[in-house]
Parts: C-alpha cells; sequence; structure tokens
C-alpha cells in the first residue's frame, strides 16, 4: 500500500487533487480559467472604452451601476433553476448568451472606431446592456458550477477545491486585465474583444463534457416556495449568513477599481498599461495565496479567520486611498502623465496595496465557499449558490457605485480611505454581535 505524503511535506501549496481524481472537474476548471482571463480582459477593456467615450469615472461606475439589480435576480433564478432542472444543460445555456453579449461589444468597438474617425461617439446603453447580459450570465454560471462541485467531486476534496478555484480566479484577474491593457493600448478595442470571444469557446468543453447533472430528490419548481425554502434554510446557518453580510460590506466599500482609469491618467500615469498592472496586482495576491494555501486548511476557527482576513483587506484599501491623496498632495512628486511617463513610486505603492487585497480577500473567499458547500445540501445548493453569487457578483457593482457617486461630490482619494475605515470598523461590530461567526469551527482538519 503507497504511503500518503506527510502533511508537513504538503502543508504549504494547494492540493491538486481534485484536478487529478475528477476529470470532470479538471476539464471544466480549465474551460472556466481560460473564459474567466478573456472576461477579466474585457472587464479592463470596457472601463476603458466608456472612460475613452464619456471621459467620466461615474459613467464607468454606471457599468456596475445598470447591472446590479438585474444580477441580484438573476442569482437567486438561476439558482432555483439549478435545484430544479439540469446543471449541465444551464451551464450550456449562459455560455451562449455570455457569447452573445462579448460578440455584441465587438460589434459596438467596431461601430465606435468607425464613429470616432468622423468625430463622434456610439452611445453608451448598448455598452450597458451587453455588460448587463454579461454580468447575470457569469451570476448564474458560477452559482451553477458551484452546485455542480460537490457531484463531481469527493466531500473530503471540496475544501481543496475552493482553494483550486481561487488559484484559477487569481490568474484570470492576474492575467486578464494586464492583457487587457496592453491590448488595448497595442490593438485597439475591437481586436481586443475579439480575443475574449475566443477564449469563451474554451467553456464550451468544460461544459459539454459533464455527465447529466439532474436533481437527486424532489423538485420544487423555481417560484417564491422554492426561493422561501432557501432563505429558511439560510436562516438556519448564521454564520454562512455573516459570511454574506460580511462580502457585501467588503465589497461595497472597498472596491475602488472603478477610479483606476481616472488615476492613470491624472494622477499615476502609464493610461491603460497602469490599469491593467494595478488590476492585475490583486489577482497577484490571489494567486500567491492560493498557491500556499495548503495551511489553510487546518485552520478551524475559520468563522474568526474571515473576519480578520476582510479587516486587513480595509487596511490594505485604506492604503491605496493614501497613494492617491499623497499623489493629490505632491508628496509622490510630480503625477505621472496619461501615455508618456509614470510615476514610479505611486504605481509601485498602488500596486503592492492592491497586492494585499487579493491575498486578505483569498483567504475570506476560500473559507467562505468552503463553508456553504460542505454544509448546504443537494437540493438547495443552486438556490444558495445563487444567493452567494448574487452578493459576490452584485456587491462589486455596489462598490462601484459608491466610488463614482462619492467621487462626484469629492475627491478621486475619499472612497477608498472612507471605505478602508468603514470596513475595520463594521467587521469589529459584526465579529463582536455574531457568536455564530465567532464559535464556527471545523474539527478534525
Amino acid at each position: 500500500m503507497s504511503q500518503s505524503p506527510s502533511p508537513s511535506r504538503r502543508s504549504h501549496f494547494a492540493d491538486l487533487s481534485p484536478l487529478r481524481q475528477s476529470p470532470a472537474f479538471a476539464r471544466l476548471w480549465i474551460g472556466a480559467l481560460i473564459t474567466g482571463v478573456g472576461a477579466q480582459m474585457t472587464i479592463v477593456a470596457v472601463g476603458l472604452q466608456i472612460y475613452a467615450i464619456s471621459h467620466s469615472t461615474e459613467a464607468v461606475a454606471l457599468v456596475g451601476g445598470v447591472a446590479l439589480i438585474p444580477m441580484l435576480i438573476a442569482g437567486p433564478l438561476g439558482g432555483m433553476i439549478a435545484d430544479s432542472w439540469d446543471r449541465r444543460a444551464l451551464l450550456f445555456v449562459v455560455a451562449v448568451l455570455m457569447f452573445i453579449a462579448t460578440a455584441g461589444l465587438v460589434v459596438l468597438s467596431v461601430l465606435e472606431h468607425t464613429a470616432s474617425a468622423a468625430g463622434g461617439h456610439v452611445a453608451l446603453w448598448p455598452f450597458y446592456l451587453c455588460t448587463t447580459i454579461s454580468a447575470m450570465s457569469a451570476t448564474v454560471m458560477g452559482a451553477t458550477r458551484g452546485a455542480a462541485y460537490p457531484r463531481i467531486l469527493p466531500s473530503e476534496l471540496i475544501p481543496s477545491a475552493s482553494a483550486l478555484n481561487g488559484l484559477s480566479y487569481g490568474a484570470q484577474v492576474m492575467a486578464g486585465p494586464a492583457l487587457g491593457g496592453v491590448l488595448v493600448a497595442l490593438v485597439g478595442f475591437p481586436w481586443t474583444f475579439s480575443l475574449d470571444l475566443i477564449f469563451s469557446l474554451a467553456g464550451f468543453m468544460g461544459i459539454i463534457t459533464l455527465p447529466k447533472l439532474l436533481p437527486l430528490t424532489e423538485v420544487t419548481r423555481p417560484g417564491w416556495t422554492s426561493l422561501k425554502q432557501g432563505m429558511a434554510f439560510l436562516r438556519t446557518a448564521p454564520a454562512i449568513t455573516a459570511g454574506f453580510v460580511i462580502d457585501v460590506v467588503a465589497m461595497t466599500f472597498g472596491r475602488p477599481y472603478v477610479l483606476l482609469p481616472a488615476a492613470a491618467v491624472h494622477f499615476i500615469g502609464g493610461g491603460s498599461i497602469t490599469v491593467g498592472i494595478v488590476t492585475a496586482a490583486g489577482a497577484v495576491g490571489s494567486f500567491a495565496m492560493s498557491v500556499f494555501s495548503g495551511r489553510v486548511r487546518h485552520v478551524q476557527r475559520q468563522g474568526v479567520a474571515i473576519a480578520r482576513a476582510v479587516q486587513w483587506y480595509g487596511v490594505f484599501v485604506l492604503l491605496f486611498g493614501l497613494v492617491l491623496l499623497a499623489m493629490s498632495t505632491g508628496w509622490f512628486g510630480v503625477p505621472g502623465s496619461a501615455f508618456t511617463e509614470v510615476n514610479w513610486g505611486a504605481l509601485i505603492c498602488g500596486s503592492l496595496a492592491f497586492v494585499g487585497m487579493g491575498a486578505a480577500d483569498e483567504v475570506s473567499a476560500i473559507f467562505r465557499s468552503s463553508m456553504l458547500l460542505t454544509v448546504v445540501p443537494d437540493e438547495m445548493r443552486g438556490r444558495l449558490q445563487g444567493l452567494f453569487f448574487a452578493v459576490v457578483t452584485g456587491g462589486p457593482r455596489l462598490g462601484d457605485l459608491y466610488a463614482g457617486l462619492l467621487v462626484a461630490v469629492a475627491t478621486l482619494w475619499f472612497p477608498p480611505i472612507l471605505g478602508g475605515v468603514l470596513i475595520v470598523a463594521v467587521l469589529t461590530v459584526i465579529l463582536r454581535v455574531t457568536p455564530a461567526l465567532r464559535s464556527y469551527r471545523v474539527e478534525g482538519v
């Protein structure tokens, strides 16, 4: 009989067992990784495209604001469908919708290129429409994919799979924004969106090779009764509920990404390349934390770990705001220009703040995802995953609105400074008033 590697030899690095033991998970994971790189590339490109048309941070923030309510609806609705339908079929349908939305962005960017050459611009609302469809589809995709994992993996591999998903997401956000910023600068928007369209084809291969994932028990049809059942279960799991609230707080007050186009033009310099670099820095932190996630699985007090990680997230958000404040006061020297010069001190410090944000967020994400996948039964998993992804994907859009509106009435450095302070303070209160979160433990890890 073969001897298992000793914990000390394996404790520091991510466990690859889910990829080795489940070919279905491996194919789905690889497909999600490739399509995710393209999606993150497009997120940056859309913000830059809208800023190039409008020269308005508020207009960039509306990308998230317009999509917020539809995404909040899409998450629970998609979760209810995932609990009552073949999850493989649902994944395929939403992948098609995401492909169509990206194709729309390709067409719009070509039209804008033609219009700008003639001294005009296309309307912004079609961009908002395409990004909203894509965001809604991504919410349902994430919820359904998460609900499918326990069906194609042994339960003991779920924490390792959660860490691998963090690794994948870190790689996506690390490579995608940087690639998007460089491609926009080198070949323009139409080719950038077209590359995302090509990347999205990889996701279909991971989906069509899945086995059928039909419901295992009696089906509750999507509707008010189904939603109430999911909410009733959530009330019996206060630690998971607190995790949802914590994520909303972090993403509402700690999302300075929407500020990056303006910061790259007026403060740091470097234009679209700087936006890609700073955005990718957050993924570097997330990716590094996932790579060295072996010890994370041995943490027992996971509720406390979530709260502490998000408090550190708030500290790093505050640090980024202080970098922008230093630039505005001249402490970091002369601001860089949009495309020719970069203030390297501001770029390095801002990027390091994003690295810390990514690492702290990944710790929280691993624990929250593991809690959700192991505590919730299969017949409820789609609905709870739907609520989870509505929070995960809707929270950043709410954060975009917060930052955009605050910039409109204050200045660029104010949203992250205020947001960082609020995150630390609110998390202190949540941890104090939520005994279930403080006492949540995983035994035998």
